[in-house]
């Protein structure tokens, strides 16, 4: 017995529109809905065309049950039921991390205001997709950020196939012809005299007087970035025990804190002789905690999640404008250091460098290794050493002995001397 349908009547400013009462398809999306012709954005007012429509939405409605019992679907999802369903089993995997989840519900949330809560999922189709990643756009968001969208969106009908309320084969996702993504830009890092300046300056940093410091650990989170090349949410999830002195390395590895990017993420670097000496007295220092840098903002520990204020005030000390230099930069600058290294006396390989960046190709490698040019600083380790570089730096590292003094000169008469006889190591 077919579902009883019929089109009702309402006023819509002064104007008699048509609406169609399609409950009895709701297994497949169907509601009380207006009836809009193609190019209009309001309901038809003229009875034909009315019936026209509502035979061509019967149509479609038809058609959608039809194919939930060819492949034996198991009825309706809506968008915003299944992405609540979806989040939910994502957290009870234990697989993913707040953050990622937080982020995931956002994006599916601007998903749901898009199409609509009730939307059937199986209704979505790839023009339909695209014209929100459009919109998305024509919001002012980057190519790279409506790409996570997108992700999350193909993540969510992944489930749905598997879970069998979509068709085997279904993704208006990964049907799109064009995705948006990041915008390409080359690579900037820091050459190794510059790094040295700047994890001098992270050393000697005081606040001016009255001032807080953004972050206690200003030049141990700077030196762990330089020296191990770790993306940024990768440093600031490390935990002390991921620092092991007796077997001199680092290990980056998934944690409650945060996930990482890939499965060659999970890795071990070299412990550096001068990140080994800045993290020992550190540690020696420290207050137990879990997280090497942990962040009590919150009142518990938690993940550091912005430390640009930090950055600016370091950059500037050394002779960088405030923005010039971000955590992106250190993850080449190690790159281009340690491809500059020797291994038993002979250059190292590209291979080992892209192994300790955790890529899974050498690729990204290889495109910093051919624009280092022909002057190479060859040494058996990485490091960054004022002293190395004191004729180079001249005035710029005299300059931070100067700065120091004048912004710490109201502390004690201790630090002061401490300040003026700055020992130029790092």
């Amino acid at each position: 017995m077919k579902p009883r349908t019929h089109i009702y009547w309402r006023g819509r400013g002064g104007v008699q529109r048509a609406y169609a009462d399609l409950r009895g398809y709701r297994d497949v999306g169907g509601r009380q809905e207006p009836l809009v012709a193609p190019g209009e954005k309001r309901a038809t007012s003229d009875p034909a065309t009315a019936q026209v429509l509502l035979a061509r939405r019967l149509e479609q409605l038809e058609g959608l049950r039809r194919g939930r019992a060819l492949h034996g679907l198991a009825g309706q999802a809506t968008l915003a039921d299944f992405a609540r369903t979806h989040l939910v089993a994502k957290a009870t995997s234990g697989k993913v991390t707040e953050a990622w989840l937080v982020m995931s519900e956002n994006h599916l949330h601007r998903a749901v205001e898009h199409f609509g809560a009730a939307r059937d999922l199986a209704s979505i189709t790839t023009a339909d997709v695209r014209r929100w990643g459009e919109a998305l756009l024509a919001a002012g968001l980057s190519g790279g950020t409506v790409r996570h969208h997108l992700n999350a969106v193909s993540n969510l009908y992944r489930r749905a196939r598997a879970e069998r309320v979509v068709p085997s084969g279904y993704d208006p996702v990964g049907d799109l012809l064009e995705k948006p993504g990041a915008r390409r830009v080359e690579a900037k890092w820091l050459e190794v005299p510059d790094a040295a300046i700047l994890l001098e300056a992270a050393r000697t940093y005081r606040p001016p007087h009255g001032q807080r410091r953004p972050l206690p650990f200003g030049h141990e989170l700077i030196a762990t970035f330089l020296l191990t090349g770790g993306r940024e949410s990768e440093v600031l999830g490390l935990e002390v025990a991921d620092v092991s002195l007796d077997r001199g390395v680092v290990t980056f590895r998934p944690n409650a804190w945060r996930r990482l990017k890939t499965s060659t993420s999970h890795r071990s670097v070299p412990l550096w002789p001068q990140l080994r000496e800045t993290l020992e007295r550190y540690l020696a220092q420290q207050p137990p905690s879990r997280l090497l840098f942990p962040s009590y903002r919150t009142g518990e520990e938690a993940m550091v999640t912005d430390f640009h204020k930090l950055l600016d005030a370091v950059a500037v000390r050394g002779g960088w404008k405030p923005g010039e230099i971000r955590s992106k930069m250190f993850r080449h600058t190690y790159c281009a250091a340690r491809l500059q290294t020797l291994d038993q006396g002979a250059p190292v390989s590209v291979y080992t460098v892209a192994r300790e960046m955790g890529h899974g190709g050498e690729s990204m490698v290889r495109r910093v290794y051919g624009h280092l040019g022909r002057v190479r600083h060859r040494a058996e380790v990485v490091e960054y050493r004022a002293e190395q570089f004191a004729a180079k730096l001249g005035e710029r590292l005299k300059g931070l002995a100067v700065t120091t003094c004048v912004t710490t000169g109201l502390d004690s008469q201790l630090d002061r001397v401490s300040d003026v006889a700055v020992t130029l190591r790092a």
